[in-house]
């Protein structure tokens, strides 16, 4: 464990190589957290639940926010600046995690907050800021990545235990045809947050699973790490080399005793896991 945050849903890490450092957020205690190679801790805290945050091209951060869509920057000052929204709707929806494509393109999953309608949504936002929805019907929409060649986009369907894999058109940012890419034995907990490493293999971190697992790009399981804590949330490759596996993990609906088991839960992670990660596309908005 690098940092001991006490997180109570730590989620979406993203590596920052101009300052190497680990970026995530905290779900349910609204902040963005940065931790440094040189052991420099900062947290910022927002204004609302925050789902998910990726790199912009331009500099600084897009971040989804259950009040809306941001661009964020943390230095040299602080500053906040709304510029969109999605699911206005459902109120009773939040963003949960999100990725860029190759092209720049923002993807987003949500879900509902209360874990119990399938109003979940997949939504594209383009550069130009035009938000659409490109699937739905999840409780709870989870990790997203690409394939290296970019024909793929898996997304993770959390409640039904399931990651899909959709034929990806990279010209369009069009989604085809949607497959069964892993499903996850309920012993094994559920597929949370998702990473796709140098060697194209699909990383899952299994939430109430107490692991993570390494999927080849057929689908089989690799290699299951176990981890210190019940749920682990998310990961991404990072550090000078992109030879390290950070992994966030949740406190958030644990027990006492389940937190007396497991009193690392809210921490963030480091792992030697002996592949490469590459760097996350960055928002070209």
């Amino acid at each position: 464990m690098v940092w001991a945050t006490g997180a109570l849903l730590g989620e979406s890490p993203v590596w920052d190589e101009e300052r190497q450092r680990l970026l995530f957020v905290d779900i349910k205690r609204p902040a963005i957290h940065a931790w440094g190679l040189d052991g420099a801790c900062h947290s910022y805290p927002m204004r609302s639940e925050i789902g998910c945050i990726v790199l912009r091209q331009s500099g600084g951060l897009v971040a989804a926010l259950r009040s809306g869509l941001a661009f964020v920057t943390l230095e040299p000052e602080f500053t906040v600046e709304m510029f969109s929204a999605i699911d206005t709707d459902l109120p009773g929806n939040r963003p949960n995690d999100g990725k860029c494509d190759p092209a720049g393109r923002l993807w987003l999953a949500s879900m509902d907050n209360a874990e119990q309608e399938a109003s979940g949504r997949i939504w594209r936002i383009t550069p130009d800021r035009q938000a659409a929805c490109m699937g739905q019907g999840f409780v709870v929409g989870n990790g997203i990545g690409w394939s290296r060649d970019g024909s793929v986009m898996y997304f993770t369907d959390s409640a039904n235990r399931t990651i899909f894999s959709y034929l990806f058109d990279m010209a369009t940012g069009g989604l085809g045809e949607r497959r069964c890419f892993a499903t996850v034995p309920p012993d094994a907990g559920y597929p949370d947050g998702l990473t796709v490493d140098a060697e194209g293999y699909v990383w899952s971190a299994h939430w109430d699973g107490g692991r993570i697992t390494r999927y080849r790009p057929d689908g089989r399981v690799d290699r299951v790490v176990p981890m210190p804590v019940p749920r682990p949330s998310s990961l991404t490759f990072g550090g000078e080399k992109y030879d390290r596996l950070y992994v966030t993990s949740a406190s958030f609906g644990l027990s006492a005793d389940a937190l007396a088991k497991a009193p690392l839960s809210g921490g963030l992670f480091a792992l030697d896991v002996g592949v490469k990660g590459l760097p996350e596309p960055r928002f070209a908005g």
